[in-house]
């Protein structure tokens, strides 16, 4: 006789005030997302945060502390904040079990934002803040489409060379040895990490390799961007060379946005928008995008 073991689903996490689900159609696929959105006001602009690998996009509503969560901070001044679930993951994780390269993850996002705009409004644009590997699909989306339509780029978490040897890159859960992935412990509130079980997710394959090719990727993608760009890595960052060299390094492959800013966020690990500092990293890239729209509104017409 067989015995049936039901299949155990993971968790969702728990979800902040205001913050509710929804699926986005990306050209037949059906990608799964966090929506806040202002309560009485139509939004400025929208917010689309990208999560990083092995990561779900419960990354940007932390709840271990509070005003820890994206989500509900931008929506109280004003913006739409949408994070998506990457191709890969969440909705679609079963019908892309291996994933997608970054190429096709910029063309579904894409699609994916196309449906939001056709029914909601979006305000002055989108702005893309992304973390990690979503970093990586932020600059491509933003190559691929030439910054058309993007009011600027946020990304934490994310350079162009590597600060450790290849062979220690996440594995499939998208975590490498634990100082790397986090920090020290003191960076992140109580409850941090027992909450996080909910917000971790497989790394698909193709993630995992791609990765790998990134510092090589980067050069060509990070040339065709046009928008401004804002950097951030925290004090404590060890996935990425981000010294002087580096970072001009980065400049200079970056030298076709619009204006690049590299910024150091204190007392932080990787895993920024889930630490002590997340609200200070979430301010900092919102008052980014204020500049961003500010730019849009004083440049002439046509520009």
């Amino acid at each position: 006789m067989t015995t049936h073991v039901p299949t155990v689903l993971p968790a969702l996490p728990a979800l902040s005030p205001g913050v509710r689900r929804i699926t986005l159609d990306a050209a037949g696929l059906g990608l799964s997302a966090l929506l806040a959105e202002p309560e009485h006001t139509p939004p400025r602009a929208t917010v689309v945060a990208l999560h990083g690998g092995g990561m779900n996009s419960g990354y940007f509503d932390g709840q271990a502390h509070p005003g820890q969560s994206l989500l509900t901070l931008g929506a109280r001044l004003g913006y739409t904040v949408l994070a998506p679930d990457r191709p890969g993951y969440g909705a679609s994780a079963a019908a892309l079990p291996d994933g997608l390269p970054l190429a096709d993850q910029a063309d579904r996002l894409a699609a994916a934002l196309d449906d939001y705009a056709a029914t909601r409004p979006t305000g002055a644009g989108i702005f893309l803040l992304a973390h990690s590997y979503g970093g990586k699909l932020a600059l491509t989306a933003a190559a691929r489409q030439a910054g058309h339509g993007l009011l600027g780029l946020d990304i934490s978490g994310s350079g162009h060379r590597y600060a450790v040897p290849l062979d220690t890159l996440p594995d499939e859960y998208g975590h490498g040895p634990w100082p790397l992935t986090w920090g020290k412990l003191c960076l992140y509130p109580p409850g941090t990490f027992r909450d996080s079980y909910a917000r971790v997710a497989p790394m698909p394959p193709l993630e995992r390799r791609e990765a790998r090719a990134w510092p090589e990727l980067f050069g060509s993608v990070a040339g065709r961007v046009r928008v401004p760009v804002r950097l951030t890595f925290a004090q404590y960052e060890a996935w990425w060379l981000h010294d002087e060299q580096a970072v001009a390094e980065l400049r200079r492959h970056l030298a076709g946005a619009r204006s690049v800013t590299i910024d150091r966020l204190p007392y932080a690990g990787h895993n920024v928008s889930l630490g002590w500092t997340a609200r200070a990293y979430h301010l900092r890239a919102l008052g980014f995008l204020e500049e961003c729209l500010a730019l849009r509104e004083s440049a002439p017409p046509g520009r």
